[in-house]
């Protein structure tokens, strides 16, 4: 049905054309080269604007006295060849934009692929690991009553538990870099800076997140939270701990519950969220920590 609609509509657009005396060959073949872009379903509702004027200048030119004839096939053939080029130029641009939507989709699936891939090897290495921690404990109890031999195999689980622990954190750290960047990419925004350290993963929000002694949220960092509900979505990450500071009795626990409210609105589980408020000074390079568990 919508076919039909398009190609009477296209009919409709070339009656004007059809009615225009065509004994000189050239306002002939002009015709034609627009008829042909108005039958076509893919560029009927192209280049209106450019048509139009092409249509104009072929009247003009059908009209023309025989001294003004040479000027009015000149312009006319030009505003035929503005239309055409106008109709691919925006065929080209359908085009790109389909493209561009296609690879936008393709990084979106490759990134959330490769951060399963990487929770699957982090799981898989923290398997592993405790495991080994588990020999390695029967193993010492097993030999207490020597202390030479319980030294030994204590060192021995020192370095087989460092090791396995250095490599566990670095598939940890990779998880949550893929995370981050697929949590930027869906949500349009950037995540706020962050650090490991034995609480967690750390993401701080900098003093420029709330206006002096105010707990309402900047544009900044609400963009920010909407990036942060979405990392902490991907994969149900562990519980969230936000503190906020601010030197002024009750600011800091505003600024904890503002945080708290916009990652809720953004999709965070609240039983997730604690949110505590502390009184000391708010910095350029810290006002809010959002503290993620392990």
């Amino acid at each position: 049905m919508r076919a039909r609609s398009m190609y009477l509509a296209a009919g409709l657009l070339t009656l004007p054309l059809l009615a225009v005396a065509a004994d000189d060959p050239a306002v002939l073949q002009l015709n034609q080269r627009l008829m042909a872009i108005s039958a076509n379903p893919d560029t009927a509702n192209l280049g209106a604007f450019e048509r139009m004027q092409a249509q104009q200048a072929i009247s003009t030119l059908d009209t023309a006295k025989r001294r003004d004839q040479e000027l009015a096939r000149y312009l006319a053939e030009r505003r035929v060849e503005i239309a055409e080029t106008s109709v691919r130029a925006a065929l080209a641009q359908r085009e790109v934009d389909r493209l561009e939507r296609t690879r936008s989709d393709m990084l979106i699936e490759a990134s959330r692929r490769e951060a399963a891939r990487a929770r699957q090897e982090a799981e898989r290495l923290r398997v592993q690991a405790q495991i080994q921690a588990e020999e390695a404990e029967r193993l010492r109890l097993a030999a207490e009553s020597e202390v030479l031999a319980r030294q030994d195999a204590e060192n021995a689980l020192t370095s087989v538990a460092g090791k396995q622990q250095q490599r566990l954190s670095a598939a940890q750290q990779n998880a949550a870099k893929l995370a981050r960047e697929e949590a930027e990419l869906v949500s349009g925004q950037k995540l706020p800076g962050s650090r490991f350290d034995s609480r967690g993963e750390i993401f701080t929000l900098t003093g420029d997140a709330f206006a002096s002694g105010q707990a309402s949220l900047s544009n900044g960092a609400k963009n920010q939270a909407k990036a942060l509900a979405e990392y902490l979505n991907i994969g149900k990450k562990g519980r969230v701990r936000i503190e906020a500071y601010d030197s002024a009795n009750g600011v800091g626990q505003r600024r904890a519950d503002a945080v708290r409210d916009a990652l809720v609105a953004a999709g965070v589980a609240g039983n997730r969220i604690q949110s505590v408020g502390k009184k000391a000074a708010s910095t350029r390079a810290r006002s809010v920590e959002v503290i993620v568990s392990p």
